[in-house]
């Protein structure tokens, strides 16, 4: 097929490491937008922090529900290069991009009319509560952006092209991290003009996607981004996306009610502390998941080309090296943790108070590292419910863990032990569920 990669041939340990390293590049990327934001804005105070951290977690579900078309275009994009159907892979790419402009509108207007309402949840003082929903009616205007590069990544990432999203989106970061310092200190606009900054950079990296579809790599020998809907080919787009973008979403709501919880038992330092750990641990997340994302699209060609010994191999590998990556996650967090906090928020009870977030969490790297690998792996077989499920189950328990733990004399921490001990079983869970469906899927 014109513009794309076979990865049904060929050495698996080499196919997995170019497909993995710009993905988790990219995914790295993407993570330090909010990371850059936090960093420049930690300068103006931990209560700036707080109201661009009440925020982040808003743009997280954005991204969240992004993945409906991300990992739609991965797996169905994926398969159908697997099973030489040009024809249906051109359908499936402009069908993930028409369904991602849609959701994109609907959702950023939804959050513009009610930013009120929704930042309000979190409790948080008046002055706070005003720059977050300052920054948030910004950022939503340019949720397009972010569904749109998100429906692009996938198809690149299912046609073996993953170096060219890294490009992109490193193009986006770089502008940005200039567009921070100058915005928000230069400028003197504060957390507006860190929202500024992103809003620009994603619409120039959408951009730098657009030229690269029409005008220098046209892929399938080109595809409409803007389609009449089909029912089959939406259906299946829906099929496998939506599990996905539901867990994701799922999970960052029930961290808007954990978020709540840490103001309630540590006040502004305990939200900061909860959204700009996540952001240190998304850095984790993030790049393992970009091995993840290599195995699905890896193994979603494999599997329908019918290569099950490739996809046994590439599920070995991946293994390794995410628990590789664990344990030097486990490593940094618990003996380095504060540290590590104030090279983003450099005020001393507010980095105190994020090394011991990170010392919990750390222990449960190499769980979620188990994780991650499961769910590239059920995503590929086309399979995105079970980590669903597993997902949404304990995510959930973790907001009563969390409120007994804190009540048993915890305090804040006992939150911090909540997030920990759920994202421990979620390993371990996933892969006993895998085991059990190990011969009916290979």
């Amino acid at each position: 097929m014109q513009g794309t990669k076979n990865l049904t041939e060929g050495p698996i340990k080499r196919q997995l490491f170019n497909l993995a390293l710009p993905i988790m590049g990219t995914s790295f990327i993407q993570m330090a937008y909010s990371i850059t934001d936090m960093a420049w804005v930690g300068r103006l105070g931990s209560e700036a922090v707080a109201a661009i951290g009440a925020v982040g977690i808003l743009t997280w579900m954005t991204t969240s529900i992004s993945y409906l078309n991300k990992v739609g275009s991965e797996v169905s994009v994926g398969q159908s290069i697997g099973a030489q159907n040009e024809e249906d892979a051109r359908n499936f790419a402009s069908h993930n991009i028409t369904i991602a402009l849609l959701i994109s509108v609907c959702w950023g207007a939804l959050l513009f009319i009610f930013a009120h309402p929704v930042i309000h949840i979190y409790k948080l003082d008046g002055q706070i509560s005003e720059k977050a929903i300052e920054y948030l009616r910004i950022i939503a205007t340019g949720f397009p952006f972010v569904f749109l590069t998100g429906a692009f990544t996938g198809i690149h990432n299912a046609a073996g092209k993953s170096k060219i999203p890294f490009y992109i989106s490193g193009s986006g970061l770089i502008m940005n991290m200039i567009l921070d310092p100058l915005f928000i200190l230069v400028f003197g606009w504060g957390t507006a003009g860190a929202a500024w900054a992103t809003w620009i950079s994603e619409a120039f990296v959408c951009g730098l996607f657009i030229y690269q579809l029409k005008v220098r790599g046209p892929l399938f020998g080109g595809f409409s981004f803007f389609v009449k809907l089909r029912k089959r080919y939406s259906w299946r787009v829906i099929q496998l996306g939506l599990p996905v973008a539901l867990l994701n979403s799922l999970f960052a709501i029930i961290n808007i009610f954990m978020a709540r919880t840490a103001s309630m038992y540590g006040g502004h330092i305990g939200l900061m502390t909860l959204t700009a750990g996540g952001q240190i641990e998304a850095i984790a997340w993030n790049t393992s998941q970009g091995f993840s994302t290599a195995l699905s699209a890896f193994v979603a060609q494999n599997y329908a080309a019918g290569q099950k010994k490739r996809v046994w191999g590439a599920y070995h590998t991946t293994l390794k090296m995410t628990t590789l990556f664990g344990i030097l996650c486990t490593l940094l967090f618990v003996f380095y943790g504060k540290e590590v906090f104030s090279l983003i928020v450099p005020e001393q009870i507010a980095y105190e108070a994020g090394g011991i977030f990170l010392r919990i969490d750390g222990y449960s790297m190499v769980f979620m590292m188990l994780e991650i690998t499961m769910q590239g792996l059920f995503y590929g077989t086309g399979r995105t419910v079970p980590p669903a499920i597993i997902s949404i189950t304990f995510n959930i328990l973790r907001i009563p863990m969390a409120i007994a733990f804190a009540g048993m004399g915890l305090g804040i921490a006992g939150v911090w032990w909540a997030i920990s001990i759920s994202s421990m079983l979620k390993g371990i869970v996933a892969f006993i569920w895998f085991r059990i469906l190990q011969k009916k899927i290979l």
